[in-house]
């Protein structure tokens, strides 16, 4: 099973990594720190850019055994039509003898319609939170309609589980990122949409901020990747939640998630409900499957509930693999002060313009921002959570 889940997320990065090392099944893996997002489950040092890229198929594959479930392989077929007079981007998809339909809609930016375009744009997992931005199109994504997220009754409905069977290993929100690729499928396939599928990002908020992350890691397409409040299975790290529940902090974690709904694959119980040490990766590393790709995380420090301290541990950590990419400044992130639950501040609005103008529109803009409104400290190294210390840079090859 482990090799098939490497083919798929091998597809992903579009990189061929016929060397990369096998991966052991560690039974006994359990570390109270964060995974070292450098060295390979094997103990191996990642040096190269190859090896970079092993790495994160190795992690891909991790978090789809472990956490979220499979990404199927790309279907059969992708086929789509575009209507103008009601903005609606119709999908079929057919694989195995199976098909199924969802017709996302696109908003425009006010004035402007498909044929004024090609406009870039934001898939909205759910819709979006932030304020659209001048020029960019919205595409809606109705994800209750792909995989349902209402309670633990949700598990196996909507239209994925139709085509895969109410048994698909995947998660709703592997299912939501499976359906973003299908969009980006469409968008190249179908002309007169008006989008420009070389500047498309993804967005959502909350539980549908979960579901952006997973599908920015998993769809290589997309260039600007926004989880906004994503919280606990988004942004958060799970061994930081833990302890913040220990210390005597509301935090949502790992054991009580898996009680709420079907978000994660039902592999996930047998972490969540023993221990978060035994998982041999944790959301730091989530992120950085979005690496070296375009990143903003948008937090606010206003509801325990949503753990903003263990998501700026694993922001912090993040970050670290962008810069030894040489990319430091194509990941950020802005934790503002208390304000109502995904209801955007302007006082982010000028961090978020930065990151819309650098990947949607290609300008040069400072998005050097990683700023926090509470009173946090992480470093890495620190000998609690990141006893480790990320190499300076990456060689192209091995000599």
């Amino acid at each position: 099973m482990l090799s098939s889940v490497v083919v798929a997320f091998v597809g992903l990065s579009g990189l061929v990594l016929a060397k990369c090392p096998t991966i052991p099944n560690l039974n006994s893996y359990n570390v109270t720190s964060l995974p070292n997002p450098f060295t390979f489950l094997s103990g191996a040092h990642v040096v190269t850019t190859e090896d970079w890229a092993c790495r994160q198929a190795e992690v891909g594959t991790l978090l789809q055994r472990d956490e979220l479930g499979l990404m199927p392989a790309d279907p059969q077929s992708v086929t789509a039509s575009f209507s103008a007079s009601n903005n609606t981007l119709t999908i079929t998809v057919v694989d195995q003898g199976t098909s199924i339909t969802f017709a996302p809609t696109i908003t425009f930016p006010t004035g402007g319609s498909s044929a004024s375009g090609p406009y870039p744009a934001i898939i909205g997992i759910g819709g979006i939170s932030i304020p659209q931005p001048s020029g960019v199109a919205v595409i809606n994504l109705n994800n209750d309609e792909i995989a349902e997220q209402n309670d633990q009754t949700s598990r196996g409905q909507g239209l994925f589980f139709e085509m895969f069977g109410a048994d698909a290993t995947a998660g709703a929100m592997m299912a939501w990122a499976w359906a973003v690729r299908r969009i980006m499928d469409a968008l190249d396939k179908t002309p007169g949409t008006g989008i420009d599928i070389t500047r498309v990002a993804v967005s959502g908020c909350s539980r549908n901020g979960k579901g952006a992350l997973v599908a920015g890691a998993f769809e290589p397409r997309i260039v600007l990747t926004i989880p906004q409040e994503s919280g606990s299975g988004g942004t958060d790290t799970w061994r930081i939640s833990d302890w913040l529940l220990a210390g005597g902090l509301d935090t949502q974690t790992a054991s009580e998630i898996v009680q709420e709904n079907v978000w994660f694959s039902t592999a996930f119980d047998q972490f969540a409900n023993t221990s978060v040490n035994r998982l041999p990766f944790d959301h730091h590393q989530l992120l950085g499957l979005v690496a070296p790709r375009g990143l903003f995380a948008i937090d606010n420090l206003g509801y325990d509930w949503l753990g903003p301290e263990s998501s700026y541990g694993a922001l912090v950590a993040a970050r670290t693999i962008w810069k030894t990419l040489g990319e430091e400044t194509n990941m950020g992130f802005s934790q503002s002060a208390n304000h109502t639950h995904c209801v955007f501040p302007s006082t982010q609005q000028a961090e978020l313009d930065a990151f819309i103008d650098k990947f949607l529109f290609n300008k040069p803009t400072n998005t050097d921002i990683a700023n926090t409104a509470g009173n946090y400290t992480f470093a890495v190294p620190n000998a609690m959570w990141a006893p480790w210390i990320p190499p300076r840079s990456l060689v192209k090859k091995r000599d």
